[in-house]
């Protein structure tokens, strides 16, 4: 029979709850004796239950296992020492990261030509700089995307074309010629009398100007 998963929480029932405490003590009891022999580890454990019965195991003397505890954790780095160096590490993280986030902001600033007072020349060099290429990199993202529109554009063509020749070949409809197919072309010829135009210029009186066509027809 397979036991269901045990709920981590308070028994109820007293009397069940006593049961597993007797269980489970001498449970964890035999597993301190097991690991202080097998590892040759010291080992002190100490139980009170919920009616304040104390219940203890300890490999060696109880009370020196516990000084020996006492004096581990007061001189140990890992103790109130440590505690502290992890606080100033956090402070010291905090500023540094205040302090970026100012720099950050100082430079955002002078992006956007604010601040520009206290700026020398080689600090206006840089800025010029960075916008110079901010400004190539949004051109060439600004021409990426136009080139895909005009793909698109290009599909989208291509595809109401072949839309269009499936529903004239469906319905029997020839497709209709553009403009400039239907238009014939003429020939052209110098005898055109369209293209014979008189293009002299007379320059003079009016008289000189008659005399000269009644000359030129005789």
């Amino acid at each position: 029979m397979v036991r269901g998963k045990t709920q981590m929480r308070r028994i109820e029932n007293p009397t069940s709850r006593l049961v597993t405490f007797s269980k489970r003590r001498n449970g964890l009891l035999k597993k301190a004796f097991e690991l202080s022999v097998l590892c040759d580890a010291e080992v002190a454990l100490i139980i009170f239950s919920s009616r304040g019965k104390l219940y203890d195991f300890a490999s060696a003397s109880m009370q020196s296992t516990i000084e020996r505890y006492r004096m581990h954790t007061k001189d140990s780095p890992n103790g109130n020492n440590t505690v502290e160096k992890n606080k100033q590490q956090l402070k010291n993280e905090a500023a540094a990261m205040m302090k970026k986030i100012e720099t950050i902001e100082v430079s955002k600033r002078k992006l956007l030509g604010e601040g520009l007072g206290s700026c020398s020349m080689e600090d206006l060099k840089q800025v010029e700089q960075q916008l110079e290429r901010s400004i190539s990199k949004v051109r060439a993202r600004k021409t990426e995307v136009f080139k895909q529109q005009i793909e698109h554009f290009k599909e989208k063509e291509k595809s109401l074309v072949a839309e269009k020749a499936k529903l004239c070949e469906k319905f029997g409809v020839q497709p209709l010629q553009t403009l400039n197919n239907e238009r014939p072309k003429l020939p052209y010829t110098d005898s055109d009398p369209s293209s014979d135009v008189e293009t002299e210029l007379f320059i003079g009186l009016p008289t000189e100007r008659r005399q000269k066509n009644l000359s030129s027809q005789k």
